[in-house]
């Protein structure tokens, strides 16, 4: 591969495919807590534009590495993250179908662990993208991996804008939405990497 106008191109193209389950996380974040400050959209955006570029560079290393371990490693990937939006998802699902008596409970759910957990989960398909990107030189694999990074962040932070404004809408009901919303990521990535 050389340095031109499809390189650019189909990395943006990338970036956008393997965004889609950071956004549909990103509405479901915002639905979540419609009041979210602009740090944290930052900060939500930023994770999974960290691990949408950290992805495919460990599948890059991998493939021009480690590649029998990596076969092995990805029939795994759709169980991981089905396990880990599942709980993700159904702990947003209760909360939201039982609310405690204290409000800030729910407004703390999103903090840094289950933030970091969602940027695994939404990124690990991403492993496979090494296999692409294989033919690529370090450099150029990095390149492309810091392209998709920039545009996960710009579509994470429309998902959770667009999710702030309409959970100001639902306001009790967001949680149960996000909840289902993450049940149903996980269960579609399952499904696409099993079958």
């Amino acid at each position: 591969m050389i340095w031109s106008v499809g390189f650019v191109t189909n990395s943006i193209l990338l970036g956008v495919g393997l965004a889609m389950d950071a956004f549909s996380v990103s509405l479901a974040n915002g639905l979540n807590e419609p009041t979210m400050k602009v740090k944290k959209i930052c900060g939500i955006a930023g994770m999974f534009a960290f691990f949408q570029a950290l992805m495919p560079m460990i599948g890059w290393f991998c493939v021009h590495n480690l590649v029998n371990y990596f076969k092995i490693f990805e029939k795994f990937i759709p169980w991981i993250a089905l396990v880990l939006l599942l709980f993700i998802g159904g702990k947003m699902l209760i909360e939201g179908l039982h609310p405690g008596e204290d409000e800030e409970q729910t407004k703390t759910t999103l903090g840094l662990y289950v933030l970091f957990i969602q940027g695994i989960a939404t990124s690990i398909d991403a492993l496979s993208v090494g296999f692409t990107i294989s033919d690529y030189n370090w450099v150029m694999a990095l390149v492309c991996a810091l392209i998709i990074a920039l545009v996960t962040f710009f579509i994470c932070v429309a998902g959770v804008m667009i999710g702030k404004q309409f959970g100001t809408k639902l306001a009790n009901k967001a949680s149960v939405l996000g909840g289902v919303i993450l049940i149903a990521i996980g269960v579609e990535i399952f499904v696409s990497g099993v079958f």
